[in-house]
């Protein structure tokens, strides 16, 4: 440790330890010359007595002044020596002659060359030596910094970090059989060669955040054992121009000294998105940059052994001249993971975490549908971090319910102080959401239901989706609509009054009745035509003056009624179904008024019977 200390001394530290050194050793030489110092009478009376053994009378430069050394006869040998400045050495050996003393006179001293020119010239050298010295360990200053804006950002992983493989990537089963070809390429690159197979030269994952892109490519490093470089988008742009195009062919350079090799660029919509779209025009930094990516990807440069991964979440904005073979030969589709692919994420990320007997991997595989790796990795989390709260070394359910509605829903504000009416009313809202999610087929079924505020909203039903889902039906769009408009159509009919509690809930409704008119061409109104006035043509820039509607006022008028129809036909639906289980409605909302929070089978035991859609 303390060797670690030593050697990470500053050079300013050590120059003000040298100062102070010989400023201590200055100040000693003098006080040691002020106590040996004499007084013309101390002088006098020396002379006079018999303990003088030697007189020397030297000379300065600066003559006739002096200094007169007296050596005398004591047991001390430090205080031996004396001395008395002179102002005229001419005057003080003729009264030495006076006094019949004996005194030797050498002769003035003279400087050296080497004193008088090396020695200054050394020390000049040296503090200009220091000072270069002690801004480099500083970083150089602004000067040093803009010396290195050019260069690449790119990190270089070392064996250590690259421990990731396939192994620990759970959930990807097509997505790393497709990738496994790039490692047999870098691993045994003459087999494809000898056919004149051609390896893809770019790879493109794209998918939704946090369904592993990343983790995916440092896999491929990993198994290939190949040099790994990594950097995001946004570290090739910078307000200078030209300095994004310098740092991509650094970071290419680089490449091809450790090649084969793996350069991985994060985010890389931040610098490839489509061109002209900005304000610069050509000379647009961000431009530029990607002008020499596509040239540095397949221009002509010869990058052999240099694959390119990417990881992006908006493909849809990309320049279509990065994405054409050669380039980015290859797209993978990152998704989220079906049931087999949670439960094997949720197994990984359990490793080193101690679950208790009552724990179903596989059924809370089952009840986190659309959840991403991310999302389960966080779910894990913060049941265990609940467990850790409470002082336990294990996890319970209890534990993962909580943290589902923690992360699903939001944190439980069980502290706030809530009026005993509008408790009422979000039981009877809640209630209504509950009862349409668990009669409509498609919806449902109910997970849990409460009335603890969270966040903004005053409480929360919980569905429970059992099934993973490409793609949504008509009927099931149409039922989502239904339930949206449930809490509504319950405070309506109990209070004959309504409340500002449902906006999120008709915001809701309407984007998805607009949708299905505008984009999915679900209404016999309009046909199958697509009026959707792509809402990304403005955020991409491809004209940003581009402000009207691609259809006429005519069309607009049909639109909303349309939508108006669609709304007024599911709350018809949803107040038929919450009058015919009115009893559930009233039961539901005391329970929840009683308990705050009921699960799934507290809910269904308040229905009697079979039950089925009215």
């Amino acid at each position: 440790m303390n060797d670690k200390k030593t050697r990470g001394l500053s050079g300013a530290t050590v120059l003000i330890f040298v100062v102070f050194l010989f400023a201590a050793l200055w100040f000693t030489n003098q006080f040691d010359q002020k106590d040996k110092e004499l007084t013309w009478k101390e002088f006098e009376k020396l002379i006079v007595s018999d303990n003088v053994e030697a007189v020397t009378v030297s000379q300065n430069k600066n003559v006739p002044t002096g200094r007169v050394e007296i050596q005398v006869d004591t047991k001390n040998d430090e205080d031996s020596v004396r001395y008395l400045y002179v102002s005229d050495v001419n005057e003080i050996q003729n009264y030495l002659k006076e006094k019949k003393i004996d005194y030797e006179m050498p002769d003035v001293p003279q400087d050296s060359w080497f004193a008088t020119t090396i020695v200054p010239m050394l020390l000049v050298l040296g503090g200009v030596l220091l000072i270069f010295l002690l801004m480099n360990r500083q970083g150089g200053g602004a000067n040093a910094k803009a010396m290195n804006f050019g260069k690449s950002r790119a990190r270089l992983s070392t064996d250590v970090e690259r421990k990731i493989t396939f192994g620990q990537v759970a959930g990807l089963k097509e997505e790393k059989e497709e990738l496994e070809e790039i490692v047999d390429f870098l691993k045994a690159p003459k087999k494809y060669i000898q056919v004149g197979a051609r390896i893809p030269k770019g790879v493109l994952l794209v998918g939704p955040p946090g369904t592993g892109k990343t983790l995916l490519a440092k896999a491929v490093a990993g198994e290939a054992g190949v040099p790994f470089f990594t950097i995001s988008g946004s570290d090739f742009v910078e307000m200078f121009v030209g300095v994004g195009a310098s740092r991509v062919r650094d970071l290419f350079e680089e490449a091809k000294k450790n090649a084969p090799c793996i350069i991985f660029i994060d985010e890389i919509d931040a610098v490839a998105r489509r061109r002209g779209t900005g304000m610069g025009g050509g000379h647009d930094e961000r431009e530029q940059t990607l002008n020499q990516l596509l040239v540095e990807m397949d221009g002509f440069g010869v990058n052999e052994g240099i694959i390119v991964m990417a990881a992006t979440n908006r493909v849809d904005i990309l320049d279509p001249a990065i994405l054409r073979p050669g380039r980015f030969d290859r797209k993978v589709m990152v998704g989220r993971p079906d049931v087999q692919g949670r439960e094997e994420i949720l197994k990984v990320h359990a490793k080193g975490k101690p679950l208790s007997e009552d724990i179903d991997l596989k059924q809370i595989a089952q009840t986190t549908a659309g959840f991403t790796g991310a999302d389960l990795e966080n779910l894990l989390n913060e049941a265990a971090i609940l467990a850790a709260k409470e002082n336990r070394i294990y996890l319970k359910q209890e534990d993962i319910k909580r943290s589902f509605v923690k992360v699903g829903i939001g944190a439980e504000k069980k502290s706030r102080i809530i009026s005993d009416k509008e408790k009422r009313i979000t039981a009877f809202h809640e209630a209504g959401h509950a009862i349409l999610f668990h009669v409509l087929p498609d919806v449902g079924p109910v997970y849990s239901v409460s009335i603890i505020p969270t966040g903004g909203a005053g409480g929360y039903t919980m569905p429970l989706p059992e099934n993973d889902e490409m793609f949504n039906s008509k009927g099931k769009m149409l039922q989502d609509i239904t339930v949206a408009l449930g809490g509504r159509v319950a405070e309506e009919e109990v209070f004959d009054d309504i409340t500002t509690g449902a906006s999120q809930d008709i915001k809701q409704a309407t984007s998805l009745a607009k949708s299905m008119v505008t984009k999915f061409g679900m209404s016999e109104a309009l046909g199958l035509i697509s009026y959707d006035d792509d809402s990304d043509e403005v955020f991409i820039g491809r004209d940003l003056a581009h402000t009207s509607r691609g259809y006429g006022e005519g069309v607009a008028t049909v639109i909303d009624q349309e939508v108006k129809r669609i709304i007024d036909e599911c709350y018809s639906r949803a107040r038929h179904i919450i009058k015919k289980y009115d009893d559930v409605l009233h039961s539901c909302a005391e329970l929840l008024l009683e308990k705050e929070k009921i699960s799934r089978e507290e809910f269904e035991s308040l229905f009697t019977g079979e039950v089925s859609e009215a």
